[in-house]
């Protein structure tokens, strides 16, 4: 496919003096026993930031998207301080993973590209799509085992980037708009889910893009997002039903939760490194962790309202969040 690059040379001019912030620690009484909830002020004085999906930069630090104001962000949860990277005139950043490289890869809708933030200098590279698919409306990527970065557009396309030759690829999806998130599971295959279309999927060739097609066992459920856990099993936040649903490809078989109250929407889905699930509910204003042994289900509400966590990453001991709603970064430290 034709590709176009651009290089956006910023250097340290990319990102604001770091600003030193003050994290503040949610009131004990509201936090169950062995957790603990820190909440991170990332405002900034000129306007909304959006602060949505978050990933681990593999030093201690956390980028986020800014998506209102166009941005990716470091936060340093020691000290509190912020770097700001601009990804350029009418950016809006959706979602960010890091890659094999140590760079951070984020689906830049805005300009319809493919970004490459540098960990050290922090220089932006930007791949925009292919001209015949002007407007995709990019939302989550992954690296398969090869090195090869996946993505899709909710406007109804799935792609792959190939860092080492700078070569994209883009085709329709299968059945139109709705690829969201998207995920890889121990065994290398690659798999997303449709909001719209309402499946799940796999890119069963990864040379050909051939994509099969897997139907949960709830209609119209708006699968949103998906992450495996550590035997290859997949996790799905259902946003119109309020599920969160099991799938395990080694067999085929369906399991079935749904989140707590009367109206849940599971937004995004998050699987830590001891195989507990993590959700995030809108209505419910709340992050919620699912133990699939126990089949019980834990709330951590935001002390404020509208927090809507966008999509979870984490480490060992750590769950990590984007409240896109109050512009700040949720930590929530587990195992104490």
């Amino acid at each position: 496919m034709v590709q176009r690059r651009s290089v956006l040379a910023l250097g340290a001019a990319a990102f604001a003096a770091p600003a030193l912030l003050r994290p503040r620690r949610a009131e004990a009484t509201t936090v169950p026993a062995g957790y603990r909830v820190t909440h991170f002020d990332v405002s900034s004085p000129s306007g909304r930031v959006g602060s949505r999906d978050v990933t681990a930069a593999g030093d201690g630090t956390f980028w986020f998207c800014g998506q209102r104001n166009g941005t990716l962000n470091r936060l340093d949860p020691r000290d509190g301080s912020v770097k700001v990277v601009s990804l350029g005139e009418g950016a809006r950043p959706h979602g960010v993973v890091r890659g094999p490289d140590g760079a951070a890869w984020v689906t830049e809708g805005g300009q319809n590209a493919i970004a490459r933030i540098d960990p050290k200098d922090h220089r932006v590279s930007l791949w925009r799509l292919p001209g015949r698919f002007p407007d995709t409306n990019l939302n989550t990527g992954v690296f398969d085992d090869r090195g090869t970065y996946w993505f899709t557009g909710q406007n109804g396309v799935i792609g792959r980037f190939v860092p080492a030759t700078e070569r994209m690829d883009v085709w329709e999806a299968p059945r139109g708009r709705g690829p969201y998130g998207i995920t890889k599971t121990p065994q290398g295959t690659i798999w997303y889910v449709s909001l719209a279309g309402n499946h799940l999927a796999q890119i069963e060739d990864l040379d050909t893009a051939r994509v099969r097609i897997v139907e949960p066992p709830t209609a119209n459920q708006g699968a949103r997002r998906v992450w495996t856990d550590s035997t290859g099993r997949l996790w799905i936040s259902e946003w119109n039903s309020g599920n969160v649903s099991m799938h395990d490809p080694r067999d085929g078989s369906w399991k079935v939760w749904k989140l707590p109250g009367e109206r849940p929407r599971a937004y995004s889905v998050w699987v830590d490194p001891t195989d507990k699930v993590w959700l995030t509910d809108f209505p419910a204003n709340a992050i919620v962790r699912f133990d699939p042994t126990t089949e019980a289900f834990l709330s951590f509400p935001s002390d404020r309202p509208g927090a809507n966590v966008r999509q979870m990453d984490g480490v060992a001991g750590e769950a990590w969040g984007g409240e896109s709603g109050t512009d700040r970064i949720v930590r929530i430290e587990y195992g104490l």
